[in-house]
């Protein structure tokens, strides 16, 4: 069954809510392994009562893991089947150990020159 624009905009609108808030507040994070209807119902997603909600936090490698087109379809079939999987991966750690404390101070500040082209010209 697929969703029509305005729901899968809500359903999209309300798992980014779902994961940056699992990401950013570890009380939220827990409350969702604990309480997943009650941690999703807050962050603005409904499900029936009777579904079976099943979360994935460690993701295979090899699948899509970003994919908001591949939790749209679980969550899709979610609606069809009444078991719900949502992937809620752990925190993204963002390695800046090869940066050097001005680029990240360039990077802040927007000094980024590139042409529009996607040759590697950057300075």
């Amino acid at each position: 069954m697929a969703l029509s624009p305005q729901a899968r905009a809500e359903f999209v609108n309300a798992y980014t809510r779902v994961l940056v808030t699992a990401w950013s507040n570890e009380e939220y994070s827990q409350r969702l392994s604990t309480n997943p209807r009650e941690a999703l119902v807050e962050a603005g997603l409904s499900l029936p009562a009777d579904a079976e909600i099943v979360l994935v936090r460690t993701i295979p490698e090899g699948t899509n893991e970003g994919s908001l087109d591949l939790q749209v379809e679980l969550y899709e079939q979610g609606l069809a089947t009444n078991r719900f999987e949502l992937h809620i991966p752990e925190t993204p750690q963002i390695d800046t150990a090869e940066l050097s404390e001005g680029d990240l101070e360039g990077i802040a500040a927007g000094d980024v020159n590139c042409c529009c082209c996607p040759c590697s010209c950057c300075t």
